[in-house]
């Protein structure tokens, strides 16, 4: 027993720089994607514009982060699309800049990638809490006494949601603190966060580094706790500032300005969010595409089909994964609720944190100590181990996204079938699944969406034998075919679209000829 690897990893140069990188980044990605989602909930709630939002969110949120990462980089590089819309008639280049655009040292556009893609996620949490309270008559009672409509939701619907909220952000918190694949594209290379240096001394071919990798894990799960407990210390600072502030009297001061950021946060989010993944569609169809051209001055298929082999492997691998590894964590919720229902159980707060664990502890944090235990079982760069790591972040999402629905459904459906005589079995299969036919499949597109969008994982659990477009398209980052990259981002992102459009289109078709289920389709 030593502490010398903790001698050597507060001694290393750049492991103060990379903890302030990862604390700063970590916290102004939740705090402003929290802002932007709550801020568009209170300001915007029962109008066209959040329905609209509500119908998109989805596609913007099945996108894998490494992939919204991958864009961004090709979107605000010096010779990115939005410096090729402006050259040369604007910015008189007609050569790229020496500019650190992206990644930037200060890693502004790392934060502002994680921040299009954790903003989706709260705004779907947000809007699971709003079913739980009476938002409606909460709001009308409160501007019958002279409130505006976001001031009043902000000091009496707020209050009541967020309790349901404080886990989803600290999955959040602990996401941006610690994650790798988007850091590892948009982050500084000279100052990266933490997970990113515990990354390289696992791969150091200097076997003495994984002891420093090791106590750099534990330093990272240090560093999340601390910013859980912070963040909690902070919601008690907020708490004692709303109540004053409640008590005050004002009716209708933040109105317009929490209208108007929400509006031109989320409006900015989509904007770079769409823009980067389309500038990336276009360069996997480019043949010639020179700066400062605004577009590829010769398209071609011809990308596609020299690198068919290398996209139907990576792809082969990355949707059995897929697959394999959702549906067997859509078998698992759909148990784990069908045996809530039949022996009349409630789910307490000890089992939410439970669910919660996986998303609360950095991945860094564990998966390292997995695969000694997959190396140790002789499993490690195989499909069992691989599916596994898998499952241990994708059950949480289908179990979240599905848990909802089935707890909510009637109970009198399950009476009257059992009244007439069915087993619980046959309940389930002809009365409980038809009527939660939509939200299972959501579910499922959901950990399929998940199981693409895993980086670490796949690097752990498959041991550089089996690759998946994420793992394949994160290693070309730093200087690869942009071609090749833009086929890889598009495939990535291709996938958990066509699972949630079976997801949409699969109830659609089974229910067109039964008029009472097509609301629920």
């Amino acid at each position: 027993m030593s502490l010398e690897p903790w001698r050597a990893l507060l001694t290393y140069p750049g492991f103060s720089g990379s903890l302030w990188m990862s604390l700063w980044t970590g916290f102004a990605a939740t705090v402003i994607s929290f802002a932007i989602a709550i801020g568009f909930a209170a300001a915007w709630r029962g109008t066209r514009v959040f329905g609209l939002l509500q119908r998109l969110v989805a596609p913007l949120l099945s996108v894998p982060h490494a992939a919204v990462a991958l864009g961004m980089l090709f979107l605000l590089a010096p010779s990115g699309w939005v410096l090729r819309m402006g050259s040369p008639w604007a910015t008189g280049f007609t050569r790229p800049p020496d500019w650190a655009t992206a990644p930037d040292p200060y890693g502004l556009v790392f934060v502002l990638a994680l921040v299009v893609k954790e903003t989706p996620f709260l705004f779907l949490m947000t809007v699971a809490a709003l079913n739980q309270v009476r938002e409606r008559e909460i709001v009308t009672t409160a501007r019958t006494l002279g409130y505006g409509p976001t001031t009043a939701w902000l000091k009496c619907v707020f209050p009541l949601v967020y309790p349901q909220l404080r886990l989803p952000v600290y999955a959040v918190l602990a996401f941006s603190l610690s994650v790798i694949d988007v850091a590892l594209v948009l982050a500084p290379a000279t100052s990266p966060p933490l997970g990113v240096l515990i990354l390289r001394w696992f791969n150091d071919p200097d076997l003495s580094y994984q002891f420093v990798a090791a106590a750099g894990a534990v330093a990272q799960l240090v560093v999340v706790a601390g910013g859980i407990a912070i963040w909690r210390l902070g919601e008690w600072f907020v708490a004692a500032l709303g109540r004053r502030w409640a008590s005050a009297g004002d009716r209708d001061a933040f109105d317009r300005p929490v209208s108007v950021f929400s509006f031109a946060g989320t409006g900015l989010l989509w904007v770079s969010g769409a823009g980067s993944l389309l500038g990336m569609a276009i360069w996997s169809m480019a043949r010639q595409w020179r700066f400062p051209d605004a577009l590829p001055s010769e398209w071609s298929l011809a990308n596609w089909m020299r690198r068919a082999d290398t996209m139907i492997e990576l792809g082969g691998t990355t949707v059995t994964v897929g697959l394999a590894s959702a549906g067997i964590a859509l078998f698992l919720a759909v148990a784990c609720l069908e045996h809530e229902k039949r022996d009349g159980l409630r789910p307490t707060a000890r089992a939410l944190w439970l669910l919660y664990t996986p998303l609360l502890v950095p991945q860094v944090a564990f998966l390292f100590g997995a695969q000694v235990l997959l190396v140790a079982a002789g499993i490690d760069g195989g499909w069992t181990a691989l599916i596994w790591a898998h499952l241990l972040f994708v059950l949480p999402y289908v179990f979240l996204s599905l848990s909802d629905p089935f707890r909510s459904l009637d109970e009198r459906y399950r009476t009257t079938a059992q009244c007439l005589g069915l087993r619980p079995a046959a309940v389930f299969w002809r009365v409980t699944a038809p009527l939660l036919l939509r939200p299972i499949l959501v579910a499922f597109a959901v950990g399929f969406a998940v199981s693409v969008s895993q980086y670490l994982p796949t690097v752990f659990a498959g041991g550089g034998r089996l690759e998946t477009l994420t793992t394949e398209a994160v290693a070309l980052a730093g200087g690869g075919d942009r071609r090749l990259i833009g086929m890889l981002v598009f495939a990535q992102s291709i996938l958990p679209f066509l699972a949630f459009l079976f997801a949409a289109g699969l109830p659609a078709w089974a229910f067109r000829n039964r008029l009472g289920l097509r609301g629920l389709a």
